[in-house]
């Protein structure tokens, strides 16, 4: 609870969330950490008829129960609607932990929306901020990402009929945890967070500081370098799209090589992606080689691409899972 000494919170305790203003109504992605802890109070301290939170309940570790009674306290101190949702976020063998959890975090916040409130809240607010857009940015360049993966988390970005908001993705993490030390409010700790076998926890403890350090603004530019990778990435979208249509849905063999390689690889991409597919550098090198190398009619085309295959059938390209 506040400290009764402490003045009483305000809008202005906290960075502007200027960018939800034009929506109807949200849900606040509520871990019960310091950043959501602060989107949440900053949000039901300005808009208290728009606000409802979420809180997903992993189950992983001992400590999960008290971040849902965190997070119930809060709602009730702050009078938000909360809806605690409890999965199973166990990954399976030779899968990422964060990418287990992350990916049923986001189920469970989609099937929450749907579930309550009526279909009235469509939004979700998260809480990630600038440090977390620097991490997302190291860990694209350690794996050799491209564009898609340099240009980091979108401010807003819409998945299966629910639309995410990121307003604090330049605002610091240690700007956020002082707001709420400012108004003596608590938060909780995850611990896993200090396990540096994550990747992500890693480049926290050791290489943020590094960067402060020697770069005092790097949050700023590594933001507009990502910025300007979304930017080239939407492009490459557009372009990607209209090649598409020229070459066919599935692709002509013989529209394809028209392309440059460049374009073969963005359209291939692209294409791929619609299947729910994905290719690794090395496939998709040896599936330019052989649509470079398809001029006669008994050339085959079978090669494996993620869990599938993409196979040429006739004057065309197919995949299959």
């Amino acid at each position: 609870m506040v400290d009764s000494a402490t003045p009483k919170p305000t809008p202005a305790n906290f960075p502007s969330l200027d960018a939800l203003a034009h929506l109807p109504a949200w849900a606040v992605a509520l871990s019960g950490g310091a950043d959501s802890t602060a989107l949440l109070i900053a949000s039901a301290l300005r808009w208290p008829d728009k606000t409802h939170a979420i809180h997903v309940h992993h189950g992983l570790q001992d400590a999960a129960d008290g971040f849902a009674a965190h997070c119930e306290i809060l709602c009730k101190q702050f009078h938000v609607p909360l809806v605690v949702v409890r999965v199973q976020a166990a990954h399976k063998s030779g899968e990422s932990p964060e990418d287990a959890a992350r990916q049923a975090r986001y189920q469970a916040l989609s099937n929450a929306l749907q579930s309550n409130w009526g279909g009235v809240v469509q939004h979700i607010a998260l809480g990630q901020h600038a440090d977390d857009q620097v991490e997302t940015l190291l860990l694209a360049l350690s794996r050799g990402a491209g564009l898609p993966g340099l240009a980091s988390m979108p401010s807003v970005v819409t998945r299966n009929g629910v639309t995410y908001h990121r307003p604090w993705l330049r605002v610091s993490g240690n700007t956020l945890r002082q707001s709420l030390k400012d108004i003596g409010q608590p938060w909780v700790e995850d611990p896993s967070n200090q396990d540096t076998r994550y990747t992500r926890n890693k480049i926290r403890a050791d290489i943020l500081p590094a960067l402060e350090k020697a770069f005092p603004a790097f949050r700023q530019t590594f933001a507009r370098s990502a910025t300007h990778a979304a930017q080239a990435q939407s492009l490459l979208q557009e372009l990607a799209e209209q090649d598409l249509l020229q070459a066919g849905n599935p692709p002509n063999i013989q529209a394809l090589q028209n392309f440059s390689q460049a374009r073969q690889t963005n359209l291939l991409r692209h294409w791929l992606a619609l299947e729910n597919m994905q290719a690794s550098g090395a496939q998709m090198e040896a599936l330019l080689v052989q649509v470079k190398s398809c001029t006669t009619r008994g050339h085959d085309i079978h090669i494996k691409v993620g869990r599938g295959f993409v196979k040429r059938e006739g004057a065309i390209l197919r995949c299959y899972n």
